[in-house]
């Protein structure tokens, strides 16, 4: 049996055809399900103006889903900080944690148009990358450049609908420190004024920094002994050097005394791999939707996908993110599952599974669940 947990990071997909409310009905029976398939957490994720998602709000979903769950773990992956506050988000994770304790994790991501932060760049990852392979033969693409999806008119949009007319976002360490302070009870003003967050003060939450590089959110992770999260399937480029940054910056915390990293991953599984490969034909033109900058579109249907008028542009704009999806049969998923695992030496791996069908999704984790826990 595989002694290596394994959580869900759920966008709240809504498929082409359906609602917001199909999508969010389709969460809350997901994390029933997930629960009883022996998954450990189940993470919701921020996203804004995606006609696609509907995971607008973390802290709303996860308290319908932690009413209709009871022992898994439920948390953020993660709360989009650039356009909050510090108090702002313990007191909404109190208000969760008032009624389900000890069950919560709070994921804080950098995203929502800060400024940068005082971190170093990060350094390229030590573990050798030979024609886009790690040793153990995980696939590590080229590096992709967000700067076209920063630079739209969209995201712009975006960054004024969600921050107040001249609000400058917090620096990010600082932003995380308060965070943190507010959580203990033992936050100062700068004048030295006290402030206490009730509820929130005394939460029993997890706390999780999320990352997708070297930078800034593994080096506060680190320095805090803060539990961290690397996205391979945002950034399959730099998983490796995340991971890494994170461990060199790690020190010891009341709460953590060595580094603790998870993983995430996009898979998708059935009982065979054609099977398998058919439900996740729709993947391509939905993450071409999002780095296009017209935001995430109801995942299609695969003959939907089929239909889509493919150029060399669009082969190439999600060619790292449909080259490290892992698609196929159980027991072919949990092979690269586990050289995903040993490459960056993860604690745990994190699972986001988008299929048309919702007893597709469900199924998908079963299977993969089954497999996993079975070795």
């Amino acid at each position: 049996m595989s002694t290596i947990p394994l959580g869900v990071l759920d966008l709240v997909p809504i498929p082409s055809g359906s609602t917001a409310a199909d999508a969010l009905r389709h969460t809350i029976d997901l994390a029933r399900q997930t629960e009883r398939f022996g998954y450990t957490r189940y993470w919701l994720a921020e996203h804004h103006l995606n006609p696609g998602v509907a995971g607008a709000s973390p802290a709303v979903v996860l308290a319908l889903t932690a009413g209709a769950t009871s022992t898994i773990r439920i948390g953020s992956g993660a709360v989009q900080l650039g356009h909050r506050t510090a108090l702002s988000t313990v007191e909404e994770f109190g208000l969760i944690d008032a009624l389900h304790p000890g069950r919560l994790d709070l994921g804080l991501g950098r995203s929502g148009g800060r400024p940068s932060g005082r971190a170093a760049e990060p350094r390229p990852a030590t573990i050798p990358v030979v024609d886009g392979r790690a040793p153990n033969g995980l696939v590590i693409p080229p590096r992709f450049s967000f700067e076209q999806l920063i630079g739209s008119p969209r995201f712009r949009v975006q960054q004024e609908l969600l921050h107040l007319p001249g609000a400058t976002a917090q620096e990010y360490g600082e932003q995380v420190d308060d965070i943190l302070a507010l959580l203990r009870g033992d936050y100062r003003a700068a004048d030295g004024t006290e402030a206490h967050a009730v509820p929130g003060e005394g939460a029993e939450v997890e706390v999780w920094i999320l990352g997708s590089s070297g930078g800034e959110s593994a080096e506060v992770a680190g320095r805090n002994g803060l539990r961290f999260a690397a996205n391979y399937h945002v950034s399959p480029a730099t998983v490796l050097e995340a991971a890494e940054g994170y461990r060199a910056a790690f020190q010891p915390s009341g709460d953590l005394d060595k580094p603790y990293v998870s993983v995430s991953a996009d898979v998708v599984v059935a009982e065979d791999d054609a099977t398998a490969r058919e439900l996740a034909t729709g993947y391509a033109p939905w993450v071409r939707s999002i780095r296009t900058a017209e935001g995430a579109i109801p995942f299609p249907t695969p003959d939907e996908a089929r239909a889509h008028p493919w150029t060399d542009a669009d082969q190439e704009l999600v060619a790292d993110r449909v080259d490290t999806q892992f698609v196929g049969s159980p027991a072919r998923v949990a092979d690269q599952l586990e050289r995903l695992q040993e490459a960056t030496s993860a604690d745990e791996l994190i699972i986001t599974t988008i299929t048309h069908g919702h007893a597709d999704r469900v199924r998908s984790y079963e299977l993969l669940a089954r497999e996993w826990y079975g070795r």
